[in-house]
């Protein structure tokens, strides 16, 4: 009994820390930038260290466990990469459109984008309690992964609220709806459960998620406008951290 209070109890805390990651990113945007492409650097570093060393691992142990194809889970890899890049520059290509008939920005837009960021937060906890649904250790991975992903999910809410011009009490509202969506998403999967198949090919979509972020979306924004040997040092910093957190888990 014991150790069913604590497995349910340990994806809650942890969502809790999301919450607090996303608010300190988003205040943090309010107040600093300057240091901000050494922390996005290190913040790449860890999402790609839980790639590596956490959820490719847990992948091909589950296959040889279950005696399954690996075609599948790295077939989903490929479609979680390709999905959210998909989304990503379908986005892109919308406002380039939109700029070509001259500035826009109103509120009700920044407003749309940042609770399309709360969606995405909300899947970021169901991400940590499918971990769970796993492992306590893929588990425990998946959401130091969020914790980091979510301090800058906190900046763009902000960034995306002011830039249209939205009022810093309804920019601070948004931020918190995106902060408490994690949570909410890991309180979700107390009431469904995949089979450890459908899990393993979770993994992999998740796997391609985690590397489109880390690769293709944190990393290239650390070094825009502030590349230096400190940002990528920052960045190897973080692979390293969780290539040791991954051996004690």
């Amino acid at each position: 009994m014991l150790v069913v209070i604590i497995n349910t109890m340990l994806p809650m805390i942890l969502s809790i820390t999301t919450f607090f990651s996303t608010l300190i990113g988003g205040l943090f945007a309010y107040k600093n930038s300057d240091q901000l492409h050494r922390i996005l650097g290190y913040t790449a570093g860890v999402i790609l260290g839980v790639f590596a060393f956490g959820i490719i691992p847990e992948i091909f142990k589950a296959i040889n466990a279950q005696n399954v194809s690996s075609t599948w889970p790295m077939l989903a890899l490929v479609v979680g990469f390709l999905t959210f890049h998909i989304i990503e520059k379908s986005i892109l290509i919308h406002n380039a459109q939109e700029e070509d008939y001259g500035e826009h920005h109103h509120p009700h837009v920044g407003v749309a984008s940042a609770l399309a960021l709360s969606g995405h937060s909300f899947l970021d906890g169901v991400g940590i309690g499918l971990g769970f649904q796993v492992s306590n250790s893929i588990g425990i991975a998946v959401a130091i992964a969020v914790i980091a992903h979510d301090f800058s999910d906190g900046i763009n809410t902000v960034g995306l609220m002011l830039v249209h011009k939205n009022n810093r009490s309804k920019t601070l509202t948004l931020l918190f709806i995106d902060a408490i969506a994690p949570i909410l998403g890991v309180l979700s999967t107390l009431f469904f459960h995949f089979s450890e198949k459908a899990l393993i090919i979770y993994l992999g979509f998740f796997a391609g998620f985690l590397l489109y972020i880390g690769a293709s979306e944190i990393l290239p924004e650390a070094h825009s406008k502030h590349s230096s040997y400190v940002t990528i040092a920052m960045t190897v910093l973080g692979v390293v951290f969780m290539f040791v957190v991954t051996r004690f888990i």
